[in-house]
């Protein structure tokens, strides 16, 4: 179902931008877990709109309320629904661009699939969806704490500034310090001046989010279809303008050779380790037990305040200007969605991992 992910540990949501509410259902999460809301709370505030003057202004609190499978902050280990309400909608903003479809977005295909769409916002293909990804991406997230599992995503590339630094040099608890999500301070004022500048300009801009994910155990993943990196990549590729994702050193391998690209095998006090990490933490789509990394490439926001030529649903060509509040760029906010679906993922890889061998049931 594309309103689902996951297999063991498992999401399904519900809700459009300009509906009463959004929300979900997991299922899959083990019993007797203590939560801790406050910390799903933090999670959204992250993501939520409004929260900085370099991205859009809808004004949502984003306060999620659990409806079930949680008692006296402990997972029943019943299914957890969730309900998030939507509370600053703007219909009347896309008014004039029910009968067109926007240059770039989902209108044209939404409407030739169903024969149906809910043009405020987008509906059901609104970024808005997001938001019930990071509830269920944060109770990820904490399940992986207690087994030693962390995951830092941080922007990395905005407009074509990108930071040099390799991640081992980089502070990544001082992320969520920066408007931008970046932790190197002077990449951050560079990618915050373009981002301003565009918004200033009516237009938008793309960037990266890099991820590393520290204390990933040895074997999650399979050898053929459900390789690792396959299930990574089909959570993060769901995020609305993602292009594309490369794991380790990613295209740049694809200049290199065998002799400078292979992870040699060294011990180092008695364990186990690579001496070097190009392959991103996965070897034969099972995860080898150094850190797991990989980059997530996002292209610029396509609703632009500025003059655009288009069709309508008429088969009429026309030309319009874009009103409502939006993004000038959408990857600050994506490093939590991004952390959050790979939380979603790599829970459900260990669950997984934990039915195939008979020393661990």
């Amino acid at each position: 179902m594309s309103s689902s992910i996951g297999n063991l540990f498992r999401l399904t949501t519900f809700g459009e931008s300009h509906g009463s509410s959004i929300g979900g259902i997991i299922d899959g999460c083990p019993s007797g877990f203590s939560i801790d809301l406050k910390n799903i709370q933090d999670c959204l505030d992250r993501r939520k709109p409004g929260s900085s003057s370099i991205v859009s202004q809808r004004k949502e609190s984003d306060t999620v309320e659990i409806l079930s499978g949680v008692f006296e902050e402990k997972t029943l280990g019943t299914p957890i629904g969730f309900l998030i309400k939507n509370i600053d909608q703007k219909s009347k903003d896309y008014d004039a661009l029910k009968s067109i479809y926007r240059p770039s977005h989902a209108d044209f295909t939404y409407d030739k699939k169903y024969g149906v769409r809910d043009y405020r916002g987008g509906g059901r293909s609104s970024a808005r969806e997001t938001a019930n990804w990071v509830v269920a991406g944060a109770i990820a997230a904490q399940i992986l704490k207690t087994k030693g599992i962390s995951v830092y995503s941080y922007v990395s590339s905005v407009g074509g500034i990108d930071i040099a630094e390799n991640y081992v040099n980089l502070d990544l608890d001082a992320i969520y310090k920066s408007e931008v999500r970046c932790p190197c301070t002077k990449s951050a004022n560079l990618m915050k001046d373009i981002i301003e500048k565009c918004k200033d300009n009516g237009d938008t801009v793309g960037g990266c989010v890099s991820t590393v994910v520290k204390g990933v155990p040895f074997g999650l993943g399979e050898p053929v279809f459900n390789k690792f990196q396959v299930g990574i990549a089909s959570a993060v590729m769901s995020i609305n303008a993602c292009k594309g994702i490369s794991f380790g050193s990613g295209f740049s391998s694809s200049t290199k050779t065998g002799s400078t690209e292979n992870d040699e095998f060294i011990l180092k006090s008695g364990v186990l380790s690579t001496k070097t990490n190009n392959s991103g933490g996965v070897q034969g789509g099972i995860t080898n037990g150094e850190d797991v990394c990989f980059h997530v490439a996002f292209k610029p926001v396509s609703t632009l305040m500025q003059s655009q030529k288009t069709v309508s649903e008429d088969y009429k060509e026309t030309a319009f200007t874009a009103s409502g509040r939006h993004d000038p760029c959408v990857v600050p906010r994506a490093v939590c969605v991004v952390e959050s679906l790979t939380a979603i993922a790599i829970l459900d890889y260990y669950l997984l991992h934990k039915t195939t061998k008979m020393s661990d049931l």
